[in-house]
């Protein structure tokens, strides 16, 4: 990862040397290198911090221009399909100075301005200052694997990758009462009916799949991409096994692409072990995967024994174990809140962050990590049980569709709970998804195997 940050003054000129508290606070995402930028009229400034993944050349630097200058870009994350978008670009006759994403990015928002983000395959969060048009155009990527948060008063938009680089920039710290009453009350990690608020007073987050453009200091914020629900394909059991085996391997396939060595995380689940093995298919003959694990001991659901089928099952894998115990939570609970910056609902992060440590401590500073296939392939089944409850006072059709499906599908009986009537007479208090003790499991168990 890298980290970013920007200041756009409305008024008086930007000091240069507050940029740089910013960046100094996240000296621990971007250990590469880093970069300032203002510009000539002293009101715009760009700082950056790098992590070297593509283009480990000073060609790769940040903040970068394109145009003559006209566009200036500060960029965290990385565009998958940038040697495809390239090949595009080069045939209508961009030229280009490097072999980064980052300047394939620009020229592409060149072309096409915000509508350039249909075209990328990626995570990212980034800024582009254009000298001409005096805007500020930033995106997040669909999902928010990037973090991007900002800040406005009518003198001056600031913007950064974490929380603790505003107050480094002099920005008052002030809790938000409301996000702390859903936190303390509910276990909701922030707002339901204002996603986009922090746990901080005026520090908000850009949403994911959005934009938003400044100009003469008036925001103008889009969402740009959104899940079709609605959608639906005849398409065949074994076309559909098929399409997602493609689009899997498409995926991983472009997420090696790295000038630095590419490890993976390997928690013995569906989607860890997946990947994990599929890439070792990828893998040339004689080249090692370096695998990075948490484990338990004398704890039941200790993975360890799935992780040891995915290894033997492999080529050429290597794998490293982290053991933790209760008092890794006690002894990282301060460094680990220092970086998080905001209150976290579990434990799993402590083993999350152990696991980063051991990939760093050998050589690794890229994982390709198993997040989201539960969701992306409808699972967590006892939230089924909060979903139900919603939609039955709020949507009577559509519970019945979705109760027969999932009936159909998982064997899931569903009677309104406590939580479901309370739902019906306060609406909304009940916006996130609570822990129910209620749900009933499937009455038959699905056979899954892995996608190798």
């Amino acid at each position: 990862m890298c980290g970013i940050a920007g200041i756009v003054s409305f008024k008086e000129n930007v000091g240069l040397q507050r940029l740089k508290h910013m960046t100094d606070v996240i000296t621990h995402r971007g250990p590469d290198g880093e970069g300032h930028w203002i510009n000539t009229e002293g009101k715009v400034c760009f700082g950056h911090r790098r992590l070297s993944i593509i283009d480990l050349s000073a060609n790769g630097k940040q903040p970068m221009h394109y145009a003559d200058g006209r566009y200036t870009i500060t960029f965290n994350g990385e565009i998958y399909n940038y040697i495809e978008i390239k090949q595009e670009l080069l045939a209508k006759g961009y030229k280009f100075q490097s072999e980064s994403d980052t300047e394939v990015l620009m020229a592409l928002y060149d072309l096409k301005r915000e509508k350039c983000l249909n075209d990328l395959d990626g995570m990212f969060s980034f800024s582009i200052w254009d000298s001409k048009e005096q805007t500020l155009f930033c995106a997040r990527d669909r999902f928010g694997e990037k973090p991007f948060y900002y800040y406005k008063d009518e003198n001056e938009f600031v913007f950064a990758s974490e929380i603790k680089q505003f107050f480094a920039a002099g920005i008052k710290k002030e809790p938000n009462p409301q996000v702390l009453y859903y936190y303390l009350n509910f276990g909701i990690e922030g707002n339901p009916n204002e996603p986009e608020q922090s746990f901080f007073s005026n520090i908000v987050q850009l949403m994911p799949a959005s934009y938003l453009i400044l100009r003469n200091g008036t925001i103008q914020i889009k969402r740009y991409w959104d899940l079709d629900t609605q959608q639906t394909s005849k398409i065949s059991f074994d076309d559909s096994v098929e399409k997602f085996r493609a689009l899997f391997n498409t995926s991983l396939k472009r997420r090696l692409r790295s000038d630095v060595p590419v490890g993976s995380c390997l928690s013995g689940g569906l989607d860890s072990s997946s990947i994990v093995l599929c890439i070792d298919k990828m893998k040339a003959e004689g080249q090692t995967q370096k695998t990075f694990s948490a484990r338990f001991k004398d704890f039941d659901k200790d993975e360890g024994k799935y992780m040891d089928m995915v290894v033997k099952k492999s080529k050429s894998i290597q794998n490293f174990d982290v053991w933790l115990t209760e008092n890794d939570f006690l002894d990282n609970l301060e460094e680990i809140s220092k970086h998080q910056d905001e209150p976290y609902g579990g434990t799993s992060i402590v083993a999350q962050y152990n696991v980063m440590k051991l990939a760093k401590k050998n050589g690794i500073t890229v994982l390709i990590d198993g997040q989201g296939s539960d969701e992306y392939l409808v699972g967590y089944i006892p939230f089924f049980i909060t979903y139900l409850n919603q939609l039955y006072g709020s949507s009577p059709k559509t519970y019945a569709i979705e109760k027969e499906k999932l009936m159909a599908y998982h064997g899931l009986q569903h009677n309104l709970s406590v939580s479901g009537k309370m739902q019906l007479k306060y609406p909304g208090l009940f916006s996130a998804a609570s822990k129910t003790k209620n749900a009933i499991l499937p009455s038959k168990k699905r056979n899954l195997s892995l996608i190798i």
